[in-house]
This record gives structure tokens, sequence and C-alpha cells, in this order.
């Protein structure tokens, strides 16, 4: 038996009451009742018991509704992983409207980045898109309250960067640095510059942004700078701030070649006491040690490293590394530039010898040729004859063989001690800039996407990039924590075992590789993202449940987390219940 309306021209529906039977093998209906006076709720009951429902089952079903669900779970493990980090009593000891508004930001930087708008409409109680704002009380926020929220925070920078220092750095302790830029929206900023630009954006104004981290990449504080600003000149406020406003005696400071120059040596590093330091030499240097006879391919016929001394370098360490990998690299890339430009130069040969529109003068000539060298940045490798009628070219063979000898070298250029770290430890503890470099990758491209940046104003400008880097600070705990189930290696000492040399490249543990190629773990659970496991814990979604008895009041339903989203909670010790 089943319940059917059925069409009645200009009147209502008819409700009947019907059943299905079979005769002479055909499927036949007829009509038991005629239902169209029962009143709707009693039809939809009957309904419901034809489908197999109890009546009680039935009379709980309609005695509630759902008037609300919002996401809560990935909400739940920034907040709660913010909260267990301390971080909110770091923004200030007790609560109040700016601290929850901008412990919001942060996390929101973390869940969905977007801006001072969008969120504020995902936060207030009608557009509200997840359980941010009801969890932290911002049900009535708009945008102008984030704004003056910035600036509370940014006169709070000091203080909480201090902090940081504090929790993270220590006495002889490594600090790692690095510079990023990433473009601006509009040209009205007065740190807005035109600069070299790592986005590759050259039509559009930048900022310069530097970032501090501990040994293991634990950002500890960060720097806004003009767009033009050259990495060398930001590197006299760092060791100002670890010896005067984080009150470090004695620390290592490992930069890259491009940061910590000669210059930057002698004029900032070694008049300050107790700061110590790790770079690397450029290649105009390295040749310069090269014939001068201090390095000698020899040397690694047996090792990958090898210590050696210049009086060049007074007092300080030098560790000659060859890596064969990065060798042959950069043969092969060198091989493809040198090939891209003979074609592209090639070109400009037969624009001069053709009969019509003929490529003629030297001024003309000239300036398609530096367009060609320009773009691949290896004419020094070519020989180059421009007359007003006619171009040639040929390699420079001694030139390209002079920078061969030289692939996959590099010096390591060091201040400490042999008593304080080994020749190997130099080496890893220079290598350990990648971690800044995936902190950057994180704040600009795969996370918590610090661009596009619309704020006008210098101060509203810091204030963004200080929030993203606390962002940042909570994502960095809660990858540690959640390694387990993401692809990240979790076993570091078996991967570092893996590593016959501290020059050869890294290797991932044995469970980070079959992780990555199975996409498993161990128990045949699925491995994650970091943003796709977040997106997992988002469907553990609050329900606000309404009883249809005006006397009942409302209350919330969680929903029931997976065994997934329970280990994940579990791992982040912290309780989707806020």
């Amino acid at each position: 038996m089943y319940v059917v309306d059925v069409p009645n021209r200009n009147s209502r529906p008819a409700t009947l009451l019907r059943e299905s039977y079979r005769e002479d093998g055909k499927v036949k209906n007829r009509t038991l009742a005629n239902l169209s006076h029962w009143p709707r709720p009693r039809v939809e009951a009957l309904k419901a018991v034809l489908k197999g429902a109890t009546p009680n089952t039935w009379a709980l079903r309609e005695a509630f509704e759902v008037v609300r669900s919002l996401p809560h779970g990935h909400v739940a493990a920034v907040l709660g992983s913010l909260r267990r980090v301390g971080l909110d009593r770091l923004l200030a000891s007790r609560r109040s409207r700016h601290r929850d508004l901008c412990v919001a930001m942060i996390a929101e930087r973390v869940l969905h980045p977007r801006s001072k708008l969008a969120l504020a409409r995902s936060v207030a109680e009608p557009t509200a898109s997840s359980s941010l704002g009801e969890v932290l009380g911002l049900s009535d926020v708009d945008e102008d309250e984030f704004y003056v929220a910035m600036d509370w925070l940014l006169a709070r920078q000091q203080r909480i960067e201090t902090a940081l220092a504090k929790r993270h750095l220590s006495e002889s302790t490594l600090v790692l640095y690095d510079v990023t830029s990433t473009y601006f929206e509009g040209r009205s900023c007065s740190l807005a510059r035109i600069g070299h630009s790592r986005d590759r954006r050259f039509d559009r104004p930048q900022i310069v942004f530097g970032l501090l981290t501990n040994g293991e990449g634990c950002p500890v504080a960060t720097e806004v700078f003009e767009g033009n600003t050259g990495d060398p000149t930001t590197v006299l406020s760092q060791v100002r701030k670890l010896r005067e406003r984080f009150g470090l005696e004695r620390v290592v400071l490992v930069g890259d070649r491009g940061m910590i120059t000669s210059a930057r040596i002698e004029e900032d590093l070694k008049p300050t006491a107790g700061i110590e330091w790790i770079t690397a030499l450029r290649s105009p240097a390295i040749r310069k040690l090269v014939e001068a006879g201090s390095v000698d391919v020899s040397l690694f016929d047996e090792r990958d490293l090898a210590e050696i001394s210049s009086p060049d370098y007074p007092g300080e360490r030098l560790i000659v590394c060859r890596n064969p990998l990065l060798a042959a690299d950069r043969k092969r890339k060198r091989e493809e530039l040198l090939r891209a430009t003979e074609k592209e130069l090639e070109k400009i040969v037969t624009a001069t010898l053709r009969t019509r529109n003929r490529l003629h003068r030297k001024d003309r000539i000239g300036l398609r040729v530096g367009r060609v060298l320009g773009r691949f940045k290896v004419g020094k490798h070519f020989e180059l004859t421009i007359a007003d009628d006619r171009f040639a070219y040929r390699r420079k063979i001694s030139s390209i063989e002079e920078e061969a000898a030289l692939d996959g070298i590099y010096v390591i250029r060091s201040s400490v001690t042999s008593e304080t770290l080994s020749a190997e430890d130099i080496v890893l503890s220079y290598k350990r800039l990648a971690q800044v470099e995936r902190a950057f990758r994180s704040l600009k491209t795969v996370d918590l996407k610090v661009r596009p940046i619309y704020h006008r104003l210098a101060d509203r400008v810091r204030a963004h990039i200080f929030i993203c880097m606390l962002a940042y600070y909570v994502e960095w705990h809660m990858r540690r924590a959640l390694a387990p189930m993401l692809f990240d290696d979790d076993d570091k000492s078996a991967a570092a075992q893996k590593r016959p040399s501290p020059v050869a490249k890294a290797r991932r543990s044995a469970n980070a590789e079959r992780k990555a190629h199975s996409k498993l773990k161990s128990d045949g659970t699925p491995v994650h993202s970091f943003q796709t496991l977040l997106n997992d814990l988002a469907t553990v979604v609050k329900n606000r449940i309404r009883p249809k008895d005006d006397s009942a009041e409302s209350f919330n339903i969680l929903t029931t987390p997976t065994p997934l989203q329970k280990q994940a909670f579990d791992l982040l010790h912290v309780s989707p219940r806020l």
C-alpha cells in the first residue's frame, strides 16, 4: 500500500490510499480509500508508517527541526590549538573584545584566508559560515572593528615577539633569518615600492618582509620594509632586535649568501659582541679561492666536504662542499639556457640576412640582442659581433668550462668555533634555511595567502603581516602534532639516518615514503594534506535544534566525530566541544 496525491483539475489534489497487485502477469493498482479530508500531518504520519517507521519514531522526528547548521570541527581544531599554545594569552592576559577580534583574524587566516569584510560576514550571526563567531561571541561585528583591532594588535607586536623569543630562543641558540617580497594592490601605501620581485610581478609595487625563526622553523618575529629595500640592509635591525629587545647575549645567525654579505659581516656582525654567523660565499668569491689554490678538486676524492682556511677570511671557518646531483642539475640547466639563447640569437641572424624588412644598424640589432641576453642570463658565455649590416655569435668555451669547474661546489662561511659546531653541523645548520623557505611558501601560496594586500596605511600592512605570522605560528604547532596523519615526515630521526652526508640530498623516512606512495597510513586510513584534513574536520557540524513545542528551548547537537576526526582531535589535545 502507498499514499499518492492525484491532480484534480481546478480543485486541490486528491489524496488516495492505494494498493498494487499483480493480475495475469500485469501490475495493477486499486484505490482503497480517499484520504483527502485527512489533516496533512496525519497523511504524512501514515506515509511514514507505510515506509516502515514506528509511530514513536515519527512522533520524535516531527517534534524537532534543525534551524541552523554551522561547520565547527575545523574551528575547534584551530581555536583549541591556538589556546593550547597560549597565543591568546600572549596577545593579552585578559579576555577582551579586541583580543577576541584578533583571535578571530588569526584563526580565520588558517581556516579560510579572506578580506576583513568577508571575515565580518562569515562571523556575523545572520551570515555566519562557521561557528567561529558564535564561539568567540562576535555575532554582531563589522569590518571597521577588525581594523581597530589590527591597530590594537600592532601596538603590542614588540611585547608579543619578545614573549615568543623567550619561549623559543635561548642563549647560544640557532636563529634563522630570511626575507621575501609580495606584490601590492594599489599604489597609495608608503611602503609600496617597485623592487626586485620574487613573485615576478614587475608591474606591481611590493613590500619586503623578513622572518626570524628558531632552528626548527618556529616563527618568532617579523618585520616589514619598503619594497625597494635590499636584503643585506635588513640585517642590522635583526641584530639589534636579538641583542637589545630579546636580551640574548650569544646567538648564531644563519642567513643566505645574498643576506649576510662580507660588508654586513664587517659593519654589522663583527662589531656586535656575541653574534656569530653562518652564511655562504658567492660564486666570484669561490672562483677567487680556486684561483688562489685554496680549493682543490682532489679534496673531494673521498669526502664531499672539507674544511679549509684562507687569509682573506681571518679567524673564520670555510667548509667547501661538492654535491654531484647539484653539479649535474646545473650542467643541464646551463646547457638548456645556452640552447634557448642560441635559438633566439639565430632568429636575429636570419633577420639581418633577409631581403625584405632586413634588420640593420648596430643600435637596432643591439636592442634585440640585449633583450635575448637579459631574458636567459647567459650572455657572459657568448662572444658577439655586431655591425651595421651583420650579426654573429659563438660560444665562449673557456668561460663555460671555467664555470663548469665550479658546478656543485659551494662554500659555507662561519665564525662558529669547532668546539661549538663541527663542520658537518655547520652545513646542516645552513641547510635549515629551508625551514624559512617552507614558511614563506605557506604564507604566500599554500595556506595563509598573505596576498593580495589591499591595505593603504603602512601600519595596517604591518599588522596584516604580523597576523599572518601568528597564524603560521598556530599552523606550525598543528602540523607537528598532526604529522602522523599528514604527508609530513613524522620520523625525523629515521630520515636523518638515511642521509649519508650533510651535503647529500635530504631523504624522507621509510614511513613518509610509504605514506606518499600509498596515500594510506599503516592502519589503512587515508593520509591528508593540512588543508584537506581541515576540510574533513569541518564536517563536524554544530546543529541548532528547535522543538516544535513552544514551551521547550532550543539546543545544540554536535556531529559525532568519525574515528579519523577523533584521532585528529586527540593528536591536537583539543576537544570539539569548545
